[in-house]
């Protein structure tokens, strides 16, 4: 397995794990009172966006060429910080 197949594996699990932290915030959001029910949910769909983001670039990853793949990994790298972090922050304010 070559290192771009294995990062775009590595990639998609993240991928994968950050969707049923998603899920599990909207599990509780339902749960919660109404205007916390709302916070959450707005938060989740944020998150989704975020998700749908690397999601397209691990895509553009898929389909690059050598000489390109270095640069949308790059910004692949971008976004998957942007949702680690935003997915961090999510779950320190909705414990």
């Amino acid at each position: 397995m070559s290192n771009r197949e294995a990062y775009e594996q590595k990639l998609q699990a993240k991928l994968d794990e950050w969707q049923a932290e998603i899920d599990k915030l909207r599990a509780r959001a339902k749960g919660a009172e109404a205007d916390t029910r709302i916070e959450r949910e707005k938060e989740a769909e944020r998150l989704e966006a975020k998700r749908e983001e690397v999601r397209q670039k691990l895509e553009e990853l898929r389909e690059a060429g050598d000489d390109a793949w270095g640069d949308i990994k790059a910004g692949a790298e971008r976004a998957w910080d942007s949702l680690s972090e935003s997915l961090e922050k999510a779950r320190s304010r909705f414990k």
